[in-house]
C-alpha cells in the first residue's frame, strides 16, 4: 500500500482519536474487574513496554535515516516536553509514584494531547512514521487516563502549580540546550507546522502567549477533580 501524505481528520486520524479515549477505558474497566494485582502490574508493564520499544525503535530509525550524528542530535533526541513526559509517565506507572504521575497527567493531557489532535507529521497510513508518533503520543495519554481511571491516582492543586513550574524550568534548560546544539526543542527558537491554533502569533510572542495558555489549560484539565471536591463538600457529612 503506497504511503500518502497526513490528512488532518482523515480517517486513521480519527481512529487514533478514537482509539486513544476508549483504550485507557477499556484497560481501567479490566483493572476493575479483576482487582488483581497481577492484571494491574501485567497492564502497567505492557504500557510501559510499548511506549519504551516504541521510542527506542525510533532512535534506531533516525539513525539509520539522518545524514550525520549532528542532525540527529539537533532534531530527534527525546527533549521535547512530550519526550520528556513518555519516561515520566512510564516510570509512574511502573513505581506507582504520586509526583511523577502528577507531572506526566499535566505535561501529558495538556502537551502531549495536543499533539494528538494536531500532529506535525508530514506522513500518513501506513507509514512508520505514521505509528510511531501516534504510539508515542497516544500511548502517553491513554498511560496517563488508565492511571487515573485504572488506578485511581489523581492530582492535587499543589502539583498543578508545580508541574506549570517545573516545565517553565525546563524551557529554560532547553533555552540553553538549543543554543549548544543549535536545536529547537520545545519550538522555543521556531513555532512547528502544524494546525495547532495556539501557534498564531510570530517569535518570540508565541512563548508567553503558550506559557499562559498552558496554565490555563492546566487548570482545565484539573477542573473534574476540583468540581467533584466542591461537591463533596457540599455533600452532608454522615454522623458517626
Amino acid at each position: 500500500m503506497p504511503t500518502s501524505e497526513f490528512q488532518f481528520l482523515g480517517i486513521p486520524h480519527i481512529v487514533v482519536l478514537v482509539l486513544t479515549v476508549t483504550l485507557p477505558i477499556a484497560l481501567s474497566v479490566l483493572v476493575r474487574k479483576a482487582d488483581s494485582s497481577v492484571v494491574t502490574n501485567g497492564v502497567c508493564y505492557l504500557l510501559g513496554a510499548i511506549l519504551i520499544v516504541n521510542e527506542v525503535g525510533n532512535w534506531v530509525y533516525r539513525m539509520a535515516t539522518v545524514q550525520s550524528f549532528s542532525v540527529f542530535l539537533q532534531r530527534h533526541l527525546p527533549l521535547h516536553i512530550c519526550g520528556v513526559a513518555l519516561f515520566v509517565i512510564v516510570l509512574a506507572l511502573l513505581c506507582r509514584n504520586q509526583i511523577l504521575y502528577e507531572i506526566g497527567y499535566f505535561w501529558g493531557l495538556v502537551g502531549t494531547l495536543n499533539a494528538v489532535l494536531t500532529p506535525q507529521l508530514e506522513v500518513g497510513f501506513p507509514h512508520y512514521r505514521f505509528f510511531q508518533y501516534f504510539i508515542v503520543h497516544g500511548g502517553i495519554v491513554v498511560s496517563v487516563l488508565f492511571a487515573t481511571w485504572g488506578l485511581r491516582m489523581r492530582p492535587t492543586f499543589k502539583s498543578l502549580l508545580r508541574s506549570f513550574l517545573l516545565a517553565n524550568f525546563y524551557m529554560v534548560v532547553m533555552v540553553g540546550v538549543n543554543l549548544l546544539l543549535k536545536s529547537n526543542y520545545m519550538f522555543i527558537c521556531d513555532p512547528p507546522h502544524t494546525k495547532s491554533p495556539f501557534f498564531f502569533a510570530p517569535w518570540p510572542w508565541y512563548i508567553p502567549i503558550l506559557d499562559g495558555v498552558a496554565l490555563v489549560l492546566f487548570f482545565v484539565v484539573y477542573s473534574p477533580f476540583l468540581i467533584g471536591d466542591w461537591l463533596k463538600s457540599l455533600s452532608p457529612k454522615q454522623s458517626p
